[in-house]
């Protein structure tokens, strides 16, 4: 009988580092610092120096961070901001909480990530920004996106809430945009032990500004400069975060040595495998695979005991939510394809290389 192997293990990821943990967390509960406070500081000017960028600005979600982000857009009703279907709602959700109207494009075939050419020929006088997502860890394709951002205009906000440790040509994900997003959410790279996200940016101006709008509009206490939120991060989590940064580079090579055992087990298959496309090195939030006998091979590998997750099966323009924009299907190809087609496969630092060979030998044992 094939071994149970789960999809996610964050009791293996706890395990060897829960007594520094447990610390981390007594100091905040003596300190009484349960919103914001010191330790959620301190994990600011952490992830801030690991991001390569100025500040960072801590908040209770990663999609509180994206809504903030596109505050600072100054955004209108009848807005738009070019976006990608194929990726987690959030990046859409921020867009839509603004009164603003996502626009979509379709995706490259080979990275998941918005096609830069697809961008530039859906820009109006209505656009006001560009969305990129850089999906299951792989860099979206930077510097045409950018390009094209400086020849209209429009800033770029990178979407890199599955992004924590993935490197574009040399540089940190995170510090190409006017501002990026990411998400702390428990089973991310970088997980809290609940939710949280981050806003990061070079420009004093927009960091000071996220600051005010996550509390309430307010740089002084009572008194409040424009409409704002609560989108405080919790000091526990602030604790959490900062005890695990420090882990998430080797975390990073190890996640790394996990594909590299897939790609090379599962070499012959047949089946589309994820690759590093141009100069973007992947933080392999995900290991997806892609087949036409997607919903089979699933059930094969859950009757095996073997986790397996689909992200995502239904692309944001086919959405219930989303059938004002009028979209149909058709609409983008590569991202409907993708949604019928994709299957990740379980990946964390933790894996074992034993484990690896069990879940390609389901996989080769489907196909034969």
């Amino acid at each position: 009988m094939t071994q149970a192997i789960p999809y996610l293990d964050l009791v293996a990821q706890m395990a060897p580092i829960r007594a520094e943990i447990n610390e981390a967390i007594a100091r905040t509960l003596d300190n009484c610092s349960f919103c914001l406070g010191p330790d959620v500081a301190r994990f600011e000017k952490n992830f801030a120096s690991y991001c390569g960028v100025k500040h960072a600005v801590a908040f209770n979600s990663g999609t509180s961070a994206l809504h903030v982000a596109m505050r600072l857009l100054d955004l209108q009703p009848g807005d738009e901001v070019i976006t990608t279907p194929f990726t987690f709602i959030a990046t859409s959700w921020a867009v839509v909480y603004t009164g603003a109207k996502p626009v979509f494009v379709d995706i490259c075939d080979d990275s998941f990530t918005l096609d830069p050419g697809q961008v530039e020929k859906a820009i109006t006088a209505k656009t006001k920004a560009i969305l990129p997502v850089h999906l299951y860890g792989h860099p979206a394709d930077l510097d045409p996106l950018l390009a094209v951002a400086a020849r209209h205009g429009l800033p770029l906000v990178e979407d890199a809430a599955q992004a924590h440790g993935a490197v574009y040509k040399g540089r940190t994900i995170g510090s190409f945009g006017q501002t990026a997003c990411f998400s702390f959410y428990p089973g991310k790279n970088l997980g809290a032990y609940g939710e949280g996200g981050a806003l990061v940016t070079n420009q004093d101006a927009l960091a000071a500004r996220a600051k005010s709008l996550r509390e309430h509009g307010s740089t002084q206490r009572y008194y409040h400069d424009e409409i704002g939120y609560n989108y405080r991060m919790e000091g526990i989590q602030g604790a959490v975060l900062d005890v695990k940064l420090k882990y998430l580079a080797h975390w990073t090579v190890e996640r790394r040595r996990v594909a590299k055992k897939y790609l090379e087990l599962l070499a012959g298959v047949p089946v589309q495998l994820p690759r590093e496309v141009g100069d973007a090195h992947s933080a392999w939030h995900l290991f997806v695979i892609r087949t036409p006998k997607r919903d089979e091979l699933k059930k094969h590998l859950e009757a095996h005991k073997i986790g397996c997750a689909l992200h995502y099966p239904m692309p944001l323009h086919l959405q219930k939510c989303f059938a004002s924009l009028g979209y149909k299907a058709g609409a983008f190809p590569v991202a409907e394809r993708a949604a019928r087609e994709c299957l990740s496969l379980p990946i964390y630092p933790e894996l074992t290389n034993d484990q690896i060979a069990c879940v390609c030998q389901v996989v080769r044992d489907f196909f034969k």
